[in-house]
């Protein structure tokens, strides 16, 4: 009879075990998938801003003719961002960076073009890109508090023990590590001053 209740206390033991390892798993997908998300909608502004800004070198080309290089610098880097839409969280960050400093570096010399800032075709797309660039950063803050809390669930125990046994490995966190690159993307209105936004 003694046996019969060890072989019940152990069975009970190993189902109670199984509960908790389906809910730290299911609470991991579930932290995955959200990291999943806030990327995408990071995604969504980041191709927004890919299709401004085409737009926004041919509006300014006409009133800029000695401003090649900087015209050029933010093509490029545009293009190239747009390359690695498939690539890393690290690489992403990286060229979305320098693409935020050539933008800093192209309104910035348009301060020197009163009748480029008074076109109304610009301004319409200086405000586009503004709301854009602040969608952009509050879609970053998101995701990387999104990461920190998968982060913090694949290393703490006991729930690390599950994300190592099943394969969870810990997010990347959507960083501007270069000063230069975290210049923040600067648009004025005639008789406004500066707004700005940045990149986290």
């Amino acid at each position: 009879m003694s046996g019969l209740i060890a072989v019940i206390i152990i069975a009970a033991i190993v189902v109670i075990l199984l509960f908790i390892f389906i809910g730290i798993y299911n609470g991991l997908v579930g932290l995955r998938n959200q990291v999943k998300n806030a990327w995408a909608q990071i995604d969504v502004q980041l191709k927004r801003r890919y299709d401004l800004i085409p737009n926004l070198v041919e509006t300014v080309k006409g009133y800029m003719q000695h401003e090649r290089q900087t015209l050029e610098s933010v093509t490029n880097a545009r293009n190239l961002a747009q390359s690695l839409s498939g690539a890393g969280v690290a690489d992403r960050a990286k060229a979305e960076g320098e693409l935020s400093g050539a933008l800093s570096r192209l309104l910035a010399v348009v301060e020197n073009y009163p009748d480029l800032k008074a076109n109304q075709n610009f301004m319409a797309l200086q405000e586009e890109l503004t709301s854009t660039e602040n969608k952009i950063s509050f879609s970053r803050q998101y995701y990387n508090d999104e990461v920190l809390k998968y982060n913090n669930k694949t290393q703490m125990f006991p729930s690390n023990m599950v994300a190592g046994m099943t394969g969870f490995k810990a997010g990347e966190f959507f960083e501007v590590k270069n000063e230069v690159e975290r210049e923040a993307v600067k648009v004025s209105f005639p008789g406004n001053p500066p707004a700005a936004t940045g990149t986290k």
